[in-house]
């Protein structure tokens, strides 16, 4: 069965969603509203020809089974969740395939290179023609509308400067292994077929959004980077980052730039399905001012804490499974950061459904008042007994051609 056209499930959708609002009077939470839409849209997404796994992750129940995954690639782009669903990548483009995993030139980019095609001006869904290891002489700075899609191959992203999305929208990062990224800068670098500019010193990111929108990084393995595994700072929002796998860092996940920087306080990421595991140690994620919907992640390592924020963010956390460190000292999820208790309890972070294992336990504070985390809500949360099959094939998969992935 072919699967619906966008704009008929975008009617549908918008349809629903009135539906749901014009029975509102029988809801006296708006979160149960917000949440009854997501429900029916994605029940009608695998009902309108969407192939279902029955794995219980919305994401990979829309794509992962059709075995013929890699002449449908772009169809990938309509099973995002969460307040990034919206970044179509480079759907809508011509597939381009990366050939040459050397000869990164950051000004004069080869054609067949991967430099060469995330900066072009054109949408492209960009594959990979074989297995290759990617030594980025210098940050990877992309254009607008592209999809990196790692699918079928074993490609690493490693031991130079990584992924920068700046001030671009409508990108997707998937299947990529992304570790041992170092800092660059001090030199031009090219953004566009148009534009180079000096690029002063990195922060070596494994993937930074900066001032970016529109954006899903699903199904990548990351580890070990200079800062952060995935930051997103300076204005970006529309944000979903799911089904990643997170191992051997100090600080995984920073959301929002400073604290005096409120230009963040607009900033809404959604933090699903992810496997934060072995030898983490913080910032899983470190929240500012915006609005965070943590759901349905299994934190099964941390060394210090897990969620943590200052400026008085809004943090949604959601079904997900947290399993305390041994060390009596580390048991606690949540970390109030530069800010007086008489300040943070104030702050609107709450936990619902989650499981603690080993003694973990989940600090709340604020009201309580559920209207409050309308902005951080952005799909439905699965039961936290669910979490295990849920996020059992977080990081990149073993995608075989002519198979399901």
């Amino acid at each position: 069965m072919s699967s619906p056209r966008p704009h008929f499930l975008v009617v549908f959708a918008l349809l629903l969603a009135l539906s749901v609002v014009s029975s509102a009077s029988h809801y006296q939470d708006p979160e149960l509203i917000v949440d009854e839409v997501h429900r029916k849209i994605n029940a009608s997404r695998r009902n309108l020809g969407y192939l279902s796994c029955g794995t219980g992750n919305p994401i990979d129940d829309c794509w992962r089974c059709d075995p013929n995954w890699e002449k449908n690639r772009q169809r990938l782009a309509d099973c995002a969740i969460g307040f990034g669903k919206q970044a179509i990548g480079g759907r809508d483009g011509r597939i381009y395939v990366v050939t040459d995993s050397g000869n990164d030139d950051p000004v004069t980019p080869k054609p067949g290179t991967l430099r060469y095609a995330v900066i072009q001006d054109e949408p492209l869904w960009i594959i990979f023609q074989h297995d290759m290891v990617i030594k980025l002489k210098e940050e990877l700075i992309m254009n607008s509308f592209k999809t990196i899609d790692g699918r079928g191959a074993s490609v690493h992203i490693a031991g130079g400067p990584c992924i920068t999305i700046q001030y671009v929208t409508n990108i997707i990062i998937h299947g990529l292994n992304i570790h041992d990224c170092k800092q660059g800068g001090n030199t031009n670098v090219r953004s566009s077929p148009h534009h180079f500019g000096w690029r002063t010193i990195s922060d070596g990111d494994g993937v930074s959004i900066f001032g970016g929108s529109h954006v899903w990084v699903d199904h990548n393995s990351l580890s070990n980077c200079n800062d952060g595994l995935i930051d997103v700072i300076q204005g970006s929002t529309a944000i979903t980052i799911s089904n990643n796998y997170m191992t051997h860092h100090d600080k995984v996940m920073l959301l929002g730039h400073s604290d005096s920087y409120t230009r963040d306080k607009d900033m809404q990421v959604t933090i699903a399905f992810n496997h934060f595991g072995e030898n983490l140690v913080q910032r899983m994620p470190r929240c500012r001012h915006g609005y965070f919907h943590v759901v349905n992640n299994d934190y099964t390592h941390w060394e210090m804490y897990a969620i943590g924020g200052s400026a008085a963010p809004t943090i949604n956390s959601q079904g997900n499974r947290f399993a305390a460190p041994d060390r009596m000292d580390s048991k606690e999820i949540t970390k109030y950061e530069d800010a007086p208790e008489s300040e943070w309890k104030n702050w609107n972070w709450r936990s619902s459904g989650d499981l603690y294992l080993n003694g973990a336990f989940f600090t709340a504070s604020g009201a309580g008042s559920s209207s409050s985390y309308a902005r951080a809500s952005s799909l439905g949360a699965r039961s936290s007994s669910l979490v295990g099959t849920i996020t059992t094939n977080a990081g990149t998969l073993n995608c075989k051609k002519g198979s399901r992935c």
